[in-house]
């Protein structure tokens, strides 16, 4: 029995060994980041952060500060459309690393289109949307809210999902086509579409524009949306990440609205444009919708800046212990999708038409 137990502490002993000797060594002080670009648009920029150090995490900033462990953390490549320096470090088991720096000086006049995605793909990838920019949330669980939708990626047979009927694709006409589908009565699939992890933006030193122009379904039910998410939600969770939702509508409302509202850590706004009421108003019909992201304050518009109808500031999130996360430094990344059912637009009935499209003939950002 010695003997076994002898032969079995050794064997243990050996495999520990071999994996210790396997396992990537860690260097005492993490390597200095790449910080490398791609072109965008006028001048714009897209950054990419990576290191070479195993298990290192990268810290950056984009006020010229000095990196820490407390700094916003990177995840993917973001949008760089003003003059700026990025100052980015690896920490590993809490050593950082030696500070890379990459200044930007693009002079870029305000107004001026730094990147777009015109959903114009359909004749280079097929339907697919561009997969440099878009990957999915999948499955049905709820998502927060108690939706009734399985969402769909591309290419998920898996049933309720069906190729032959997709819910997201890139159609000849140039629009971006997101479908709601109810293949079985009570069974209901659609799509929402996401840029997490491929792009983000950051309002950098100075003011970005995201705008959309979109065509909305209309029905009980319904529940179509443009949005944010902070980069950090891999790490801080929602709501403490922010959600900027530059547009979102539900149901059939008479007369007929959007929402833009804004969401942090114990912090919230809405408001519904028109306001008050207009019954010429509908978004059955195209229209623009945008959001104006300056540092302390953030702007909601329809079809033009003239037409500016919500201005937040920090000043709003006035309840105890409320967080305006969205000067924090940390990048967003876009989301648009049209989901069924939940806590807020309630359950489909009768007269909601299935399938149910919301059409975006593009998504745009402007140096602002």
């Amino acid at each position: 029995m010695r003997a076994i137990l002898f032969v079995t502490l050794l064997v243990a002993y050996a495999s520990a060994a071999i994996a210790q000797a396997m396992a990537p060594t860690v260097p005492a002080t993490p390597a200095s980041p790449s910080i490398t670009t791609t072109a965008a648009l006028s001048q714009a920029v897209i950054v990419s952060i990576a290191d070479s150090t195993p298990r290192a995490t990268i810290h950056y900033t984009t006020d010229g500060a000095t990196p820490t462990a407390q700094s916003p953390q990177y995840f993917a490549p973001f949008l760089v459309a003003s003059d700026l320096t990025v100052k980015a470090v690896a920490i590993t088991d809490g050593k950082p690393g030696t500070v890379s720096t990459q200044k930007f000086a693009a002079a870029i006049p305000p107004g001026t289109l730094v990147w777009n995605d015109e959903f114009n793909s359909a004749a280079d990838l097929g339907e697919r949307p561009d997969p440099d920019i878009w990957t999915y949330d999948a499955g049905h669980s709820g998502f927060g809210n108690r939706e009734f939708q399985h969402y769909c990626a591309w290419g998920d047979a898996t049933s309720p999902c069906d190729t032959a009927h997709r819910n997201a694709f890139v159609a000849p006409d140039g629009y971006l086509h997101i479908v709601a589908r109810q293949p079985t009565p009570g069974v209901y699939t659609s799509a929402r579409l996401k840029s997490e992890g491929l792009f983000s933006v950051s309002n950098g030193t100075g003011s970005i524009r995201i705008e959309a122009r979109m065509k909305l379904p209309k029905g009980q039910g319904l529940w179509p949306a443009f949005w944010t998410l902070g980069n950090n939600i891999a790490t801080d969770e929602w709501p403490a990440c922010g959600e900027q939702d530059i547009m979102e509508h539900i149901n059939a409302p008479q007369p007929d609205w959007i929402a833009g509202s804004l969401h942090g850590t114990n912090g919230d706004t809405t408001q519904h444009y028109p306001t008050p009421p207009d019954p010429k108003f509908s978004a059955a019909d195209w229209h623009n919708y945008g959001m104006i992201w300056s540092k302390g304050k953030i702007s909601f518009y329809v079809d033009s800046l003239s037409n500016i109808y919500a201005t937040f500031t920090p000043a709003d999130f006035n309840r105890p212990g409320a967080v305006w996360p969205f000067d924090s430094g940390n990048s967003v990344f876009l989301l648009l999708n049209l989901a069924v059912g939940g806590d807020w637009p309630k359950s489909p009935d009768a007269t909601t038409k299935f399938p149910a499209e919301m059409l975006v003939d593009y998504v745009r950002i402007y140096a602002n």
